[in-house]
């Protein structure tokens, strides 16, 4: 099952989130698993499979990193796991950079200027590489898809970042 066919969207990185979320509960209405109660207990199993495919489907192209993910795979493009290294040293040593920074907000005179410091340098390189990642996906070669695979590798890294950045500032001002 194609997730953009399902949801009756063209197969593109950019997609309407309104059609999308319509789409969706137009599905989810038809196939709830309420409306088969009545059923044989096979049609109540394929009501909740269908159901559940449904929302698989919907969460990945709902969000743009599993819908990139997504694409990539359907283009046939082999994603490494996330253990594969980077060739990228110019990207690593900028992650290490920017952990460093996010350690040292807990030790600064005024942690919360420093974190959003981190989180303003965070937006900014994640936009850059994201606009990228964009543009990639549109041209839609083979080149422009293995790079934007590196380049949705590395907003992983931004993602995962972020979630280190939201924690550290509950830890700091949540009281």
């Amino acid at each position: 099952m194609n997730y953009f066919q399902l949801f009756d969207l063209p197969t593109d990185f950019t997609v309407d989130l309104n059609q999308l979320s319509s789409r969706y509960q137009t599905l989810q209405k038809a196939v709830h698993p309420d409306k088969f109660a009545h059923a044989s207990e096979q049609e109540q199993r394929i009501a909740v499979q269908k159901s559940a495919e449904i929302n698989d489907a919907y969460q990945t192209l709902k969000k743009p990193l599993q819908r990139a993910e997504y694409l990539l795979v359907d283009r046939g493009i082999e994603m490494p796991n996330e253990q594969h290294s980077f060739s990228d040293t110019g990207f690593l040593m900028r992650q290490m950079e920017l952990r460093e920074m996010l350690a040292e907000v807990k030790f600064s005179d005024n942690p919360e200027a420093a974190l959003s410091a981190v989180q303003n340098e965070l937006e900014s390189e994640h936009q850059s590489l994201f606009a990228l990642l964009q543009t990639q996906l549109s041209e839609n070669t083979p080149e422009s898809n293995r790079l934007a695979c590196d380049n949705l590798r590395k907003l992983k890294f931004y993602q995962k970042l972020t979630i280190e950045v939201e924690r550290l500032e509950e830890s700091l001002f949540d009281d």
